[in-house]
């Protein structure tokens, strides 16, 4: 049997993401989960894990320069065009942009590269099952690359232990990570909220869907903050043939269960537990499909 993927994304920060797949996390079985928001990876706070192995994500090279053979020619310096190297020689490693000019241009081979440690990644275990996630040291690049490790790393894991799904639980935006997050799955479920940036933002991450032919369906987080957005979200989907498989109305006890480290389904009421419940639900009748 195939293994089937979900990933959830929004268009932006802060809309209920990793909550709503913490969630999904509880209700789901036989699955891995994988934390895709690889420069701001949390949901191992709100799941409970405990780090079972631990690797380095390495990721190009990092440049500095041999003084003992250096013949201060100063051509490294003159072609930098990030002048990431100073007079003594010295490479800064926030300006150096890893473009690899000095070591070539350098006539007696006086620059030396390494392999940058760009990360690090984990496997974690939590009561919800295998979670696969990382972490990006900060101002290092290619988070990309660092997504689709965790997502093969999370496949190894789910073929080995004879898993059916992989819950994804993407970054926000529309950019390379995300697109490293989607690539390939089945179902994106995008979460969305009830203002007008959350409207832009929701048809900017389905041109993205629309783009890879992956099935969008939404969640409308705390939809009843603001019930005239939520109507235009409804009939902006609606249009686009995009169907709604939850509207989570806004409760403080999911905040209090974020702040304690619970899945809110664990927390809240049965009312909002069975939106929940109804988008879980309606994820699997359209995996079977």
């Amino acid at each position: 049997m195939r293994i089937k993927q979900i990933t959830a994304i929004s268009g932006k920060g802060g809309t209920g993401k990793t909550t709503f797949v913490s969630s999904l996390s509880v209700l789901m079985n036989n699955k891995v989960i994988a934390d895709c928001d690889v420069d701001a990876s949390n949901l191992h706070l709100i799941t409970g894990s405990k780090i079972l192995k631990k690797e380095k994500f390495v990721s190009g090279k990092k440049y500095s320069i041999n003084r003992e053979e250096c013949i201060q020619c100063r051509r490294c310096i003159t072609y930098c065009r990030y002048n990431a190297i100073d007079n003594s020689y010295t490479i800064d490693p926030f300006s150096c942009e890893h473009c690899g000019i000095c070591e070539k241009i350098c006539p007696v081979e006086a620059v030396v590269t390494q392999p940058r440690e760009a990360g690090e990644l984990y496997v974690s275990d939590t009561k919800y099952g295998k979670l696969i996630h990382a972490e990006l040291y900060p101002g290092e690049e290619n988070s990309g690359k660092l997504v689709t490790r965790v997502r093969e790393e999370a496949m190894i894991y789910a073929k080995n232990e004879n898993k059916n799904f992989i819950l994804i639980d993407g970054p926000p935006g529309i950019g390379c990570p995300v697109i490293a997050s989607i690539t390939g799955v089945d179902i994106v479920i995008v979460i969305t909220e009830p203002s007008m940036s959350g409207l832009h933002d929701l048809k900017r991450v389905l041109e993205l869907t629309d783009y890879f032919r992956i099935t969008p369906t939404v969640v409308i987080n705390k939809y009843d903050i603001n019930l005239e957005n939520s109507k235009l979200i409804e009939e902006f989907c609606e249009k686009r043939n995009v169907e709604i498989i939850a509207k989570i109305p806004y409760t403080a006890k999911i905040v209090d269960s974020i702040v304690n480290g619970i899945p809110p389904i664990l927390e809240i009421g049965e009312v909002i537990q069975q939106e929940f419940i109804r988008a879980f639900e309606r994820v699997k009748n359209i995996l079977k499909n």
